[in-house]
């Protein structure tokens, strides 16, 4: 009877495994945005030269995009967004008109996950052309956090492999499994010999 116990406690061991990689794997959370420069509802003198978004995690450098827009619709971004280490920064057009700003941006995850965010700024005067849209701005309002901006979401364009690929957990259940069965497979090998061995021996004569 002592194999089938064993039997029994690595199944209750199993079950246990696999509970708690269910749980840990939806609460895993993407990245979310921390603050941003300059902060979500900030006034701020002239345009600033660059806006960014800080992020808990380093984003990927694929597929991010930050559109900074007037409030005539007109697109104030200049070239390729720049990421180091946690911050993903935008450089402005110079020349910026006075009013309020709306600021999109969409990064690429360190889990493989796209996720993006929308936050305001107002400037109270428009830019002296190149030489006055410098970082002034920018540097006159700390960073606030970004209500919502975190938030994971599909982007219009994913990533070119399945974002499913992306959750760390799936690989554990798979390991999980493949370790489980091993460990199934040499219980029951064992617990065969074990009955093998006991249903061969004799008693003793002397």
């Amino acid at each position: 009877m002592r194999p089938f116990r064993h039997f029994r406690a690595l199944l209750l061991g199993a079950a246990v495994l696999a509970a708690s990689l269910g749980l840990a794997g939806p609460a895993a959370a993407h990245d979310a945005a921390e603050s941003s420069s300059p902060a979500q509802g900030a006034s701020v003198p002239v345009p600033p030269g660059k806006v960014s978004v800080t992020f808990n995690n380093k984003p990927l450098g694929i597929g991010a995009s930050i559109s900074v827009k007037d409030a005539a619709g007109a697109e104030w971004a200049d070239g390729a967004v720049e990421i180091v280490d946690n911050v993903a920064s935008q450089k402005l057009r110079p020349g910026g008109p006075a009013g309020g700003y709306t600021v999109a941006w969409r990064v690429v995850s360190s889990d493989s996950h796209p996720i993006e965010g929308t936050f305001t700024f107002t400037a109270a005067a428009a830019a002296e052309g190149a030489g006055g849209a410098a970082t002034g701005g920018a540097s006159t309002t700390p960073g606030g956090a970004v209500p919502g901006a975190g938030t994971a979401q599909p982007g219009a364009t994913a990533p070119a492999e399945p974002a499913s690929s992306g959750q760390p957990f799936q690989w554990s259940i798979v390991i999980f499994a493949v370790v489980a069965v091993g460990l199934l497979v040499a219980l029951a090998v064992l617990a065969r010999r074990r009955l093998s061995g006991g249903g061969d021996e004799e008693p003793d004569s002397e």
